[in-house]
């Protein structure tokens, strides 16, 4: 048995092995993509292969793809000059570029009015909400649904859609901005003009190279229904839960959503404390996204979705992917429920109840 086991897989997955092999061969190429003689013209046909394996796994031919260093980066330069609305689930690197004034109801859905002139995620991080995107949407950030979830770039019918390698088992430090052909942004980063003038600097070479590995293997793993397998376990996991904690709230769980993400509440519990009681145990689990310097907050996402912040700050994310099976799920879910009972006492003692 692990002695720990990873469920933080919506921050940051595993790299895979396919994406740290062609990372390896790609560190033995010598030349700049952007030079003439061989070894330049070497590199310069990785990065182009590379460049079309992801559009392939985007469903996004025809587009261009624009690589950036992470999908934080591709939201900057989507959004840079644009006043566009989101709603307030959205993650803060799309938030801190827009009007968050869309409305979210109660069950996570955003009530997108003016497609051309808004933002919309795909599938949030935090609870795993799939959105029913509408045709024309400006931009959409299509980061944590790209590997979990069959959807084509081409179908969605936004302009944009940003997505980043680390989520499905690639690098960290490389992402992408998918264009709709014809559409432009405004560089942000501005020097040689590499990336057809949108994005000045030279290439991540070894970052695209685990990039596009890592794509061709989440489609594959699609294909072969291993994210069903996924939600499977993640189902069984939440029944667990809800049999050993009465009282947690399991946000979301009839809606549509990530096969791989569960999103409780236990009243009276904060998330930070039960990360840290978790990380004892022997398990990795977060509190809402990875994104803000290690800073535990109440959720935005479930605040945007009508929880007050107490409950909001009461939130952990559990989430899971491929290689986690069904002794892993009851294993978490009992050490979590004897943790919920721990807490539970204290809670009385100190003259509070935690859930009844």
């Amino acid at each position: 048995m692990r002695s720990r086991l990873y469920l933080d897989w919506n921050a940051s997955a595993p790299l895979r092995v396919e994406a740290r092999d062609a990372m390896i061969a790609a560190m033995d190429l010598v030349g700049n993509a952007s030079s003439i003689h061989a070894e330049g013209r070497a590199v310069r046909g990785l990065v182009e292969k590379a460049r079309g394996q992801i559009a392939s796994a985007l469903g996004a031919d025809g587009a261009d793809i624009v690589f950036t260093s992470s999908a934080t980066e591709s939201a900057a330069l989507a959004l840079a000059g644009r006043d566009l609305a989101c709603a307030g689930v959205e993650h803060d690197a799309v938030k801190s570029w827009c009007r968050p004034v869309l409305v979210t109801d109660e069950t996570g859905r955003i009530d997108v009015t003016d497609p051309a002139h808004s933002t919309a995620q795909l599938a949030n991080s935090e609870t795993g909400i799939v959105q029913d995107l509408p045709a024309g949407l400006a931009v959409s950030d299509l980061t944590q649904a790209f590997g979990k979830m069959p959807f084509a770039f081409n179908w969605l019918g936004c302009d944009i859609g940003l997505v980043s390698a680390h989520k499905l088992g690639g690098p960290k430090g490389i992402g992408v901005l998918a264009l709709k052909r014809g559409l432009d942004v405004t560089a942000q980063i501005r020097g040689g003009g590499q990336e057809m003038g949108r994005r000045a600097g030279t290439e991540n070479v070894i970052g695209i190279a685990g990039f596009a590995a890592a794509a061709e293997a989440a489609m594959r793993d699609l294909a072969n229904g291993v994210w069903d397998e996924v939600a499977e376990i993640r189902n069984t996991c939440e029944q667990a839960l809800e049999a050993e904690c009465p009282g947690i709230i399991l946000v979301a769980k009839d809606r549509p959503r990530l096969p791989n993400t569960i999103s409780l509440i236990a009243p009276g519990w904060k998330g930070e404390t039960q990360v840290m009681a978790m990380d004892l145990q022997g398990f990795a689990v977060s509190a809402g996204s990875a994104c803000s310097s290690g800073k535990v907050s109440s959720s935005g996402v479930l605040r945007a979705m009508g929880f007050d912040a107490t409950a909001a700050g009461n939130a952990l994310r559990v989430s899971m992917g491929p290689g986690i099976d069904r002794d892993d799920a009851l294993r978490f879910a009992a050490a979590y429920a004897k943790a919920w009972k721990r807490a539970g006492e204290r809670m009385k003692q100190a003259g509070a109840d935690l859930p009844k």
